[in-house]
């Protein structure tokens, strides 16, 4: 018998996550924890539920820019080597808690420079978290892989520093570099140098793009820059005429996307909290991937948007009735798409995905 799609039994079913944000995940109680411990007295409340309420109404916004301002709170948290490291650990905890056997996490190094520490000696002390939460994982009898990525911010002006950042690290647990913040005003044009960096040392990259911003910001990713995937990318829908008979006649951009297989890292939840689509039921989601593109699901913020993988899957079975072999082809979506080398994708495919996901369809 098919095992049936309740929430417990997806958080059994394994998964793969490729967009996640480092500072968007913590723990409200280690927020708290960290603030009495290194001294931010910046936090709204120090209790720890309300502190939980607080982070999920700011981020309820239907704004990029004001779903971005709780940030502040977490990466003011984020400024020594012991918060990086717990932080870290945490955040693979968690995730294996949830059957992740695959992560990607991003965070913006940059962001976390404040208390003198230099952009590498964050970086180590994340990577350690990482691996010590890999290990901490495999005792309580799970299996994950955490790598990272780099992130530069597109308001600033330290891209290609960070591109070299992550090209110095891609044999340490680093592998690619992404862009993000507010898109509008900001395109990726403004860093070429640091994908043209990319590019010349045979190194990956995503794109925070199509989110906020529509279709030219997807324009520029793709046909300037060359991006590996889009982060988010939800808007390409512009790019799609749907008739009455729901056959779609695709537009340039869209049938480029769709043909060179380029990954959607897509956020459900976080897509409505932002405002760039109205409801998890009119996501564009489903269209897409009716429509075959590369769709992955992704958590964005587990903090900010209140939300687990397990969570956003369920979301999608409610919202678009799909069943687990749906789930396991978003999953193998995402595996295929991740930035390791393709025998360790194929084995976690072979190995850990399809026979897993055989029991649950029984």
């Amino acid at each position: 018998m098919t095992t049936p799609l309740t929430l417990e039994n997806i958080q059994r079913a394994p998964k793969a996550l490729l967009h996640d944000h480092l500072d968007g995940g913590l723990r409200p109680a280690t927020v708290v924890e960290l603030a009495a411990e290194f001294g931010y007295d910046g936090l709204p409340t120090t209790d720890v539920d309300e502190l939980a309420t607080f982070f999920r109404t700011a981020a309820h916004s239907g704004s990029l820019v004001r779903y971005l301002e709780p940030f502040a709170h977490t990466v003011g948290v984020m400024q020594t080597p012991e918060a990086l490291h717990r932080v870290a650990l945490e955040c693979v905890e968690d995730l294996a808690a949830d059957s992740v056997v695959y992560a990607e996490i991003r965070f913006a190094p940059e962001l976390h420079i404040d208390g003198g520490l230099s952009l590498d000696a964050v970086v180590d002390a994340v990577l350690a978290g990482f691996a010590d939460g890999e290990k901490a994982a495999a005792a309580n009898g799970k299996t994950i892989t955490v790598r990272c990525l780099v992130t530069a911010m597109r308001h600033a002006a330290r891209s290609r520093e960070i591109a070299e950042l992550a090209v110095r690290f891609r044999d340490k647990g680093v592998v690619g570099f992404d862009i993000a913040g507010a898109e509008a005003g900001y395109p990726p044009t403004r860093h070429l140098d640091a994908f043209e960096y990319m590019r010349n040392n045979n190194a990956r990259f995503t794109i925070h793009a199509g989110e906020a911003f529509g279709l030219p910001s997807i324009q520029e990713a793709i046909a300037f820059c060359g991006a590996d995937r889009l982060g988010h990318g939800v808007r390409i829908v512009d790019d799609i005429t749907v008739h009455d008979d729901s056959d779609a006649t695709l537009g340039r951009l869209a049938s480029l996307l769709r043909d060179k297989r380029i990954p959607l890292e897509l956020c459900p939840s976080s897509n409505v909290q932002t405002g760039a689509v109205a409801s998890i039921a009119a996501h564009p989601f489903a269209l897409l991937a009716r429509l075959r593109f590369r769709v992955t699901v992704n958590t964005d913020n587990r903090l900010m948007s209140d939300t687990t993988m397990s969570q956003e899957m369920l979301r999608l079975v409610d919202a678009f009735g799909y069943g687990w072999s749906d789930l396991e082809r978003f999953t193998i979506n995402a595996m295929k798409s991740s930035f390791i080398p393709f025998r360790e994708r194929l084995e976690l495919i072979d190995d850990v995905i399809k026979p897993r996901y055989a029991v649950l369809v029984g």
